[in-house]
């Protein structure tokens, strides 16, 4: 079956996973460098807070930080003014995260041959994002596709198809870039997948403290308040350290849900931390499931 189909099925009800399904979790904190633009750079800091709250020795190492990016913008940096190129030549890099908005974007494999020159054992990690103004319109100048959106009105299934077909444009990329290299180095980080999740549990009355699904966003273009940021930085967390976020503590950016009780806090976290492990787990490119054996 493929990722794109599974994802397809996974997201109206995934099946239990099984310990022996999912590769051991990993316990040491890693060093994470970041080239992101405002859906993802947030994630940086976050990821960060999330994991020693863990009780991981999280590092962060490198940011570079360049808004409505491609991650061709960033491979463009000198080296001499970039301190992520600059830091994985040192080889001190365990992942490193891009955020590319619309495909082909052919820096993301410069990033990557440029890790692991350094680093052979470096993973490369490519965020699925949500639909900018809830739409699928892969085009350029982003400034184009910015449109009013009433993000309420938005239907669920058809913002599902749009993302779906998304994902199938990462998944295919993905998958080309490991097939090159001879191996898996680079994941997927299902953001835009579970991002539909969430705002299904929004329009269903099932996500505690929050009534609209506008509440997750600043502005038509789609960008991000604390519960989508949290959510994003979940599923970073659950890819990087291929562990469950369940049970960590409520983190400091719900501190600006000023309007929501304390007791909705502590449900909603729990809710965004049970959609990132679930989505993320049954991701067959996020590195948390083991490979199924070729027949």
């Amino acid at each position: 079956m493929k990722a794109s189909i599974l994802l397809a099925v996974l997201s109206l009800a995934a099946p239990l996973l099984r310990a022996d399904d999912l590769q051991p979790p990993i316990t040491e904190g890693q060093r994470v460098a970041t080239c992101g633009h405002s859906f993802h750079v947030f994630t940086y800091k976050q990821v960060d807070e999330i994991a020693k709250s863990a009780g991981l020795a999280h590092q962060l190492v490198g940011l570079s930080s360049i808004g409505g990016s491609t991650v061709q913008k960033h491979w463009d940096v000198p080296e001499e003014k970039s301190a992520v190129k600059q830091v994985l030549k040192t080889g001190k890099v365990d992942v490193l995260t891009l955020s590319p908005i619309w495909l082909p974007d052919p820096a993301i494999e410069e990033f990557v041959k440029l890790g692991l020159e350094h680093n052979p054992a470096l993973r490369i990690t490519v965020q699925e994002y949500w639909m900018p103004n809830d739409e699928y319109k892969p085009v350029y100048p982003l400034e184009a596709n910015k449109k009013k959106v009433d993000h309420n009105a938005t239907d669920i299934a058809q913002l599902r198809d749009a993302t779906q077909r998304y994902a199938k444009d990462i998944e295919d990329y993905v998958r080309g870039i490991n097939e090159r290299l001879g191996k898996q180095s680079v994941y997927i980080v299902p953001v835009g997948m579970a991002a539909v999740t969430l705002r299904d549990k929004i329009v269903k009355g099932e996500a505690p403290g929050l009534k609209t699904q506008g509440e997750l966003f600043r502005d038509y273009w789609g960008h991000a308040l604390a519960p989508l940021q949290i959510l994003s930085s979940y599923c970073h967390f659950a890819v990087i350290y291929r562990r469950s976020p369940a049970g960590l503590p409520v983190p400091n950016a719900f501190k600006a849900l000023k309007d929501m009780s304390d007791d909705d806090k502590a449900k909603l976290n729990k809710l965004l931390q049970d959609i990132a492990w679930d989505t993320v787990s049954h991701h067959p490119m996020a590195g948390v499931m083991k490979p199924v054996a070729a027949k």
